[in-house]
């Protein structure tokens, strides 16, 4: 199961406040959740958002993933939770590029078959084949036949 966090609606028309939740992707977005993280009311000009920094860490490690919009908020509120994050990723990317290295060097070092002894090899195997014949069905012979 592919899980995000993001941003919830509530609210009313013209006073909409947001529940940041975590959720399937699948889901809609004012659909159903697993866990509320915390809220955030763009209409208040301070401390207008509530964030439970212990679970956002928890559904990070396994695996959640931030939409831009969360990200933007928590950034604000928990600035080491993000750094903490891009560090992990930039990590494996390490990790990965390494690994990729590590594979092109052992390509490098094993023999390549010698050229002469694949063309001798693909020769007699062109040799054997006959040109295919043409099949025609039995209505494509009966309208030759009737012109």
């Amino acid at each position: 199961m592919a899980v995000k966090i993001r941003l919830r609606q509530q609210g009313r028309k013209n006073r909409q406040t947001f529940r940041l939740v975590v959720t399937d992707i699948r889901n809609p977005r004012d659909g159903k959740y697993l866990e509320t993280l915390g809220s955030y009311d763009p209409h208040q000009a301070k401390n207008n958002l509530q964030l439970n920094t212990e679970r956002l860490n928890y559904w990070l490690s396994k695996g959640a993933e931030l939409s831009p919009s969360a990200e933007r908020l928590v950034k604000g509120v928990a600035p080491e939770v993000i750094t903490a994050l891009k560090s992990q990723k930039n990590a494996a990317r390490v990790k990965q590029a390494a690994q990729r290295r590590r594979l092109k060097k052992v390509e490098k070092k094993a023999p390549a078959p010698k050229k002469a002894a694949v063309k001798k090899a693909a020769a007699p195997a062109v040799e054997a084949e006959e040109p295919k014949k043409r099949r025609t069905t039995a209505k494509k012979t009966k309208a030759k036949d009737e012109s």
